[in-house]
């Protein structure tokens, strides 16, 4: 059957991830890649979960999605690979669970789940948004680095006894959870790329904080929410916003509709439809200092936008991160990119 989508969208070939990547999530990513067989050993050590036995697991306890199961699934998941232009559909299964919840896992041949929860709350084109997302995790890489998160999430509560180990792993931890909850902001502007519906977007995120309800729900003041939630309080709220974040992979919801549609209103998402994105052969040549001070220069003007009094003291800190961790990021990717030219040079001649 032939991978083409059931209604006219536009087709982003060849498009890099870099295209919709949050600055932060680029930043960490653009920094790995890099790093010379990085993608490699992080995908070696993410073996440390089995990842047959972790298909085996879905296929013996969920439902395969295709032709003739979820056949409409099917045709969304074709279509955002389509859109995508991913070289491969990835398989997605649909498993009885009441919470609403999808991911992307795997690194060998990443594959898709979504509950039954979340199928049952959403709408077809909100359903295509989600399917989507999870196919932007896929073509960012990041099922890789979720698993190894998850690998590590297991390793620290096995080494909590080790006070000096496990505080280690948990800063780990924190960081790549920091890390992850930009990605998901990432794959929202995935997921609106796929089903090229913005409204079904935002509908999306609306239900995953207040249900199926959709009627009694307002997106303007949802924003609103968001926007309250930003603004903080006093000191006391800042500091229970950051233990809230605490162990957890996503933003809250407020959050992701509101970066999604400040990246809307600001013309990005667009310029994307309209051809004006960065092509996947242009990856290697990403500067991983600017992508760095582009992270740090993300943070700076969201904490300039957020009234929040904690994030006021740290809006010059992120200003010098700017432009110091680019001349870092710089200086380590030179290291690395002269190793390898003398390792070239070194095989040429032998």
């Amino acid at each position: 059957m032939a991978n083409t989508p059931d209604r006219v969208r536009v087709r982003l070939s060849e498009i890099s991830p870099r295209a919709y990547e949050h600055p932060a999530d680029r930043g960490a990513l653009v920094a790995l890649r890099s790093l010379r067989g990085f993608d490699e050993v992080f995908k070696r050590m993410s073996g440390l979960f089995n990842e047959r036995a972790l298909r085996l697991m879905f296929l013996s306890g969920a439902v395969r999605v295709g032709p003739t199961q979820f056949p409409h699934l099917h045709d969304y998941v074709r279509d955002a690979a389509y859109v995508l232009d991913l070289d491969e559909v990835p398989e997605l299964y649909v498993q009885m669970n009441p919470k609403p919840n999808a991911m992307a896992i795997g690194s060998q041949k990443p594959f898709i789940v979504m509950t039954t929860g979340l199928f049952d709350l959403l709408e077809a084109e909100e359903q295509r948004f989600v399917i989507g997302h999870e196919v932007g995790h896929i073509l960012s890489g990041h099922a890789v680095y979720r698993t190894m998160l998850l690998a590590l999430i297991q390793l620290a509560a096995r080494v909590a006894w080790i006070p000096l180990g496990y505080i280690g792993l948990r800063a780990i931890v924190a960081a790549l959870e920091e890390w992850y909850r930009k990605s998901e902001l990432s794959c929202d502007r995935a997921g609106l790329l796929a089903c090229q519906d913005p409204e079904a977007a935002k509908r999306a995120l609306m239900k995953l904080a207040g249900g199926s309800k959709l009627v009694e729900m307002n997106p303007d003041a949802f924003l609103e929410q968001a926007r309250e939630y930003e603004s903080g309080g006093d000191a006391r709220d800042s500091f229970l916003k950051l233990l809230s974040l605490m162990g957890t992979t996503h933003p809250f919801a407020v959050v992701r509709l509101a970066q999604l549609h400040r990246w809307i209103e600001d013309g990005s998402y667009q310029r994307i439809i309209d051809g004006e994105y960065p092509r996947r052969a242009s990856d290697r040549d990403a500067s991983v200092g600017e992508e760095a001070r582009s992270a740090a220069k993300s943070y700076k003007e969201s904490w300039e936008r957020s009234e929040d009094p904690l994030l006021g003291t740290l809006r010059d800190v992120a200003g010098s991160a700017a432009s110091a961790g680019g001349k870092i990021f710089d200086s380590v990717a030179d290291r690395w990119r002269g190793g390898q030219r003398r390792d070239e040079g070194a095989n040429g001649s032998s």
